[in-house]
Parts: C-alpha cells; structure tokens; sequence
C-alpha cells in the first residue's frame, strides 16, 4: 500500500460479510475495529447454515446405510444417537469460530464484543454486555449485522413445541411429528432433514408446489422425493394460527384444513437485524428495513457500506463474503479503474436435500417470461456409470444456453453432489464459456461431472 493510506474500519456484525472484509481490509493496510455481539463468524452462518447441513449430512449417511445391501454389503442397521449429534454440532461450530477468530487476530484486527450502533457518519458506539460503551472514529464504516427469523403474530414461539430455524439446530428433542411452515430452500431442508431422521413431517405448502421460486421440474423432483419417503403434502394452505395442547400442536389454515403434530417449525422468511442500528444518526436510508446500496454495497452516506442479509441483495454466505471483499478493495481505493461489478443473478445456489438441488443464472422459466430465445438441453443421470455405481440416478442436469452464440446461460442440477457440480456451470456462466468449450473439457471418468459434457453436446 502507498504511504497514508491506511484508513480506520469499524464493522459492526461479524458474519461472513463482515469478517471477509475485516480481514482483506488489514491486509491492505486498514486499521480494523470488528464488533459482534453473538458470534464470531455469525449466528446465522454458525448457528444456522453449518448445523443444518451437518445434521443433513448424518441423515444422508443413516440413509446409505439403510441401503447397504444394494451395494453388495449385508444389511446394517443404522440409529440415531441424538446427544452424540448435538455434541459433533457443538464441536463444529466452536472450531470453525476459533478458526475465524484466529484469522481475524492474525491480521491484526480487533474485536469487540457488544452491539455497535451509528453515533454519526463518522463514529460508531459499542455497547458492551456489562452495559458500559466504547466510541470509535471510523473512516469507513460497514454494517453487517445480518437477519433473523420473521416471527408472524399468529405464532405462539416458545423454543420447546413451536419453533424458529434457531431452535432446531438441533431441537430440544427428536420430533415424533415435525410440521413445517414454508415450503422454500429453508422450509424443504428441513423436510428431508427429520424425514431422514424418522420423524413424520408434514409440510405447509401455500402454494400449488415446492419451491416457488425454482424451476418446476426441478421442484417437481423434490416433491416426488418427499412423497417416496412418506412427507404428507398440505398444499395450497397457508397457515393461520398455532394452538398448543400439552404435547399436541395444532396449526390451522386458511382452507380450514388443520395439521396436527408434536412440533411445528416456521421458516417463512427473515427479517433484517437493522432496528438496533441506530441508522437516522448518520442519515442513512433503508427500506423494509434492508440498508439501499448501491453497485459497490455504498450507501447514500459517503463511507457507509453494508453487506449480507442487510444489503437486501441475495441472502447467501457466498455473497456476503464476495461483498465484504468488495467493499474493501472499494473503500482502500482499489476500483478507480476498471473493475468487476458482483453480478447478483450469476450467483450459484443450492439447496441440501437428497437428491441435491443446485442452480445458476438465467433459468429457463424466467426466459420464457420475458421471451428471450433459449435452448435447453437436459440429461438424466440415469446415463452416468459412476452414478450406476454410486447406486443413486436420480436427478438431471439441465443446461440453458443461447441458440445463436452458444454461450451458457444458466443450469439445473438435481442429483448427488449437485452444490459441487454446480460450480463448473458456475464458471461457465461468470466466464461466458461456451457449450463446445465444455464439451471439448477433457473430464475424468467415470465421473458424474461427465453428464455436464453430454448435456452441452
């Protein structure tokens, strides 16, 4: 960095957003101030995100065991043993927060447990837990305090029987009937996830299908799926009120439909954790409570960034990283020429049932919509020896191109390994690579990555 550079960060949440920057901010010479008031790392990155896909990664291995005999092994009987899994999501989460924290001391930055609010454009204040506060001077500021779950009014939430996202990683116990409320990324992980367990679950759909903002036949395979492991379907209801009765809870829909279980979740949506901001202090303009930011995460106040959930854009971990790191080459002076822009509707997705789900850019519905010419080819991975092998066809890919240049659009994955095959059609995409460019890679085989080759062919 050039002499005189260094400039004063104060971030306030240290989520995925905020520590990326935190860290490449020290790295190109800034003085960094991170303060967090839950979790280094972020509550809804470590508390959420990571223990759901643990606990979807032991479902998946009791299912393989299920089915050992098909792979030519005598059959195993596979049980749960729940303490022993609240412990392995307790061990993940305190080694992946030590790791961040490790990182972020690494680079010199200092972190300050309280909860930050804006003072003025240029100062921010930590309130501690023992109540007492600090002030900071900050030349640039970044809010990245993140979301929580969106509580309706209707819902009773008490932590034990009726139940947010944050109480089910892992619930108090084991529901012998789960019913959950939502039916998009969220709410559809969770049906795989304690079906996987033994649980009967029963999901509110209000909807006519899964999934409403993904491709049909990709949540047409989902709902096949839900339906072979025995998930009772209430579609076209939308849930109303919850009553509880002892161990009996009841939630009622506007159908007057009613589904009865042990537990109910609610994953229908979030809400920005921007009330506690203090934003009218320093002038900054929000919306629904999600800070307005422009194309380089910068508010309307001159040195005021956000990113993550706040920033309104799209709610995933790998964005909020990429954003975080935005903001610092920003803020430092990096982007006086010309650079790269995060182009939100290149960013891959993918949602951790079984079979995987995973998609990226344009989708076909979307084209459709807005009459854009497109091809779309599909192959099934019934094709796939490596998936004979893995005893699992299940599932597609579907590629979205332009008929005229070739160049790759967008694509669907629904199968094994999806969140990391995904990734070639990831680069594809961000790169403009075309279909021949993928049919002429040179892929291992047998390997499931082969049907990405066949279906650009």
């Amino acid at each position: 960095m050039m002499a005189g550079s260094s400039k004063r960060f104060v971030i306030i949440g240290g989520g995925p957003g905020g520590t990326t920057c935190a860290t490449h901010a020290a790295r190109l010479g800034a003085q960094v101030v991170l303060i967090e008031r839950d979790i280094v790392g972020g509550a809804a990155h470590l508390l959420d995100c990571i223990p759901s896909k643990a606990m979807i990664a032991t479902g998946g291995m009791m299912s393989n065991m299920h089915d050992a005999h098909e792979m030519g092994l005598a059959a195993v009987e596979a049980k749960l043993d729940f303490e022993a899994l609240k412990g392995r999501i307790s061990d993940i989460e305190t080694r992946l927060e030590k790791s961040v924290s490790s990182q972020l001391a690494s680079q010199g930055v200092t972190i300050v447990e309280g909860t930050g609010e804006l003072v003025g454009p240029n100062r921010v204040r930590a309130t501690k837990p023992d109540g007492t506060f600090e002030e900071f001077d900050a030349d640039v500021i970044v809010l990245s305090t993140g979301s929580r779950p969106r509580i309706p009014d209707w819902a009773p939430i008490d932590g034990e029987r009726v139940l947010t996202t944050r109480h089910a990683y892992p619930p108090p116990e084991l529901p012998k009937h789960l019913i959950v409320v939502g039916s998009g990324v969220t709410g559809v992980e969770f049906v795989h996830m304690f079906s996987s367990f033994g649980s009967e679950v029963t999901l509110v759909v209000s909807r006519q299908h899964v999934l409403p903002q993904k491709d049909p036949e990709v949540a047409a395979a989902l709902e096949q799926t839900f339906v072979d492991r025995g998930v009772n379907l209430l579609k076209g209801a939308r849930a109303e009120t919850i009553s509880v009765d002892g161990d009996r809870v009841s939630v009622h829909c506007d159908d007057g439909r009613i589904a009865v279980g042990s537990h109910v979740l609610l994953a229908i949506g979030s809400i920005p954790n921007s009330d506690s901001l203090n934003l009218e202090a320093a002038g900054v303009e929000s919306k629904w409570g999600y800070v307005q930011v422009d194309h380089n995460c910068l508010s309307n106040v001159p040195g005021i960034y956000a990113c993550g959930d706040l920033s309104g854009r799209l709610p995933l971990s790998s964005v909020a990283s990429t954003q975080g790191r935005k903001i610092a080459e920003h803020a430092m002076g990096l982007h006086a020429g010309p650079h790269r822009h995060i182009d939100y509707d290149k960013a891959a997705s993918a949602i951790f049932t079984e079979p995987e789900i995973a998609d990226v850019g344009l989708a076909e519905a979307d084209a459709f919509a807005e009459g854009r010419k497109i091809r779309v080819t599909k192959v099934p991975f019934s094709v796939s020896a490596k998936a004979l092998i893995n005893n699992d066809p299940r599932g597609f890919v579907k590629i979205v191109t332009d008929p005229l240049t070739g160049v790759v659009l967008g694509g669907s994955i629904v199968g094994r390994h999806a969140a990391e095959l995904i990734s070639v059609l990831a680069l594809a995409v961000t790169a403009g690579l075309t279909v021949t460019d993928l049919v002429e890679s040179l892929f291992v085989h047998p390997a499931l990555a082969e049907v990405l080759g066949e279906a650009a062919e």
